[in-house]
């Protein structure tokens, strides 16, 4: 057939007619079409590489949400819309409202600062019930912290870091020494109107004490709480002689004993939040026993209280247990409205205002009456013309070893 079967394979064969056979590409060709392909490759990077030197720079909070994918972007970015958000809705990211400062560091990292942007007050709001002082946008809700869940209800207890109620829910005030002045005014919660007229007459530095008998005592410390308040809670005690006023069933008594007494002082503790401190109401007889006064007392005191005395009993102890258990105690220096006329009102508010010059400092109590909340409330005005300082009584109320 005309073929060697001896030849080597492919040797000697016919080239048939019409096909051509294929160049051969020289090793030279071949390298300059690599270096036109990375010529071409390179010049098409740096248009689109994120950093190539033809590509318009990034402000340092594209560049981080970049370097941290999507996710990181749209929280970077800050506020952006749900499409199943109401209308005027706006959902605020993890990260919104940061401001984002990158440095890359010598050795390639990248170190990001996040501090937050200057507010609009359009956007939410975090209020933060733990701060220490009163904050007139949170004051009404207790801080969950300094809360007991009991039988007879929430009670006030110390923080795990310490925190005091009576340091959480204190008014603020300047801080300065001069001449200061606490106004206690008690008796809240008995009358509807009354106590409506002296949250809405009052000043808010006025120091505000609700009965614990009295009645929707949530609802009025809330409204107290919300116009600037500080608050105590009055607790009735025995007094030396009932007939001159029995202060009813929940009274704590000499011969009650200690189980029973503390029974009814959680009771009472139970009816409202956000309070600095107890103060007695009537209790001649009560505050005049030491054992009868010493249990209660450290009770309060172990809730991070303050006890404020009326100043109506001479033979009251309640100093000297406070003392010893080394808790915020105060009393009153005068009772203001003993004799209910404006004008008397207004001469022992002057008094008062003496006792404090004198001293330092003075406390005066009073009751919701309309003459005395009318007559208070138009002397608190002038008082701040003359230099006086009106504070919560927390301020006044010092433990004995920092006074």
């Amino acid at each position: 057939m005309g073929t060697d079967l001896n030849a080597p394979l492919g040797q000697n064969r016919k080239v048939s007619p019409g096909r051509k056979r294929a160049p051969r590409v020289s090793a030279a060709r071949l390298a300059a079409a690599c270096a036109v392909i990375a010529v071409l490759g390179g010049s098409l990077w740096s248009l689109l590489a994120p950093r190539g030197p033809f590509k318009t720079p990034q402000p340092p909070q594209q560049q981080a949400a970049q370097a941290d994918g999507p996710a990181a972007g749209s929280a970077a970015g800050g506020a952006t819309d749900n499409p199943g958000d109401k209308p005027g809705i706006r959902r605020e990211r993890g990260l919104s409202g940061a401001e984002i400062e990158e440095t890359r560091n010598p050795d390639g990292s990248i170190v990001r600062k996040f501090t937050p942007k200057a507010r609009d007050g359009a956007g939410p709001l975090i209020l933060d019930a733990s701060r220490i002082g009163q904050d007139p946008r949170s004051a009404a809700f207790p801080n969950d912290d300094l809360i007991e869940n009991t039988a007879f209800g929430k009670l006030p207890i110390v923080g795990p870091d310490g925190l005091r109620p009576v340091e959480q829910y204190a008014r603020p005030w300047s801080g300065a020494r001069g001449t200061r002045v606490a106004i206690v005014v008690g008796g809240l919660g008995l009358s509807q109107t009354g106590t409506q007229r002296a949250i809405r007459d009052l000043p808010g530095e006025i120091t505000l004490a609700f009965a614990s008998t009295g009645n929707s005592l949530p609802r009025w410390m809330q409204e107290a709480r919300r116009e600037g308040h500080e608050i105590l809670l009055q607790v009735p005690l025995e007094p030396f002689d009932d007939a001159d006023g029995d202060p009813g069933a929940r009274t704590l008594r000499v011969d009650a004993g200690t189980e029973k007494n503390l029974d009814e002082l959680h009771r009472a503790m139970a009816q409202i939040t956000n309070y600095t401190g107890i103060m007695n109401y009537m209790g001649g007889r009560f505050l005049s026993d030491a054992d009868a006064v010493e249990p209660v007392m450290r009770d309060i005191a172990d809730r991070g209280l303050l006890f404020l005395d009326d100043g109506s009993s001479a033979q009251s102890l309640s100093g000297t247990v406070a003392g010893a258990l080394d808790m915020p105690h105060a009393f009153a220096d005068i009772q203001l409205d003993g004799t209910l006329s404006r004008d008397a009102i207004l001469r022992k508010l002057d008094e008062l205002e003496r006792v404090a010059r004198r001293n330092g400092a003075a406390i005066g109590v009073a009751s919701a009456f309309d003459e005395s909340v009318a007559a208070i409330a138009d002397w608190s005005q002038e008082a701040s013309r003359r230099g006086i300082e009106i504070v919560g009584v927390a301020a006044l109320a010092d433990a004995p070893s920092k006074q």
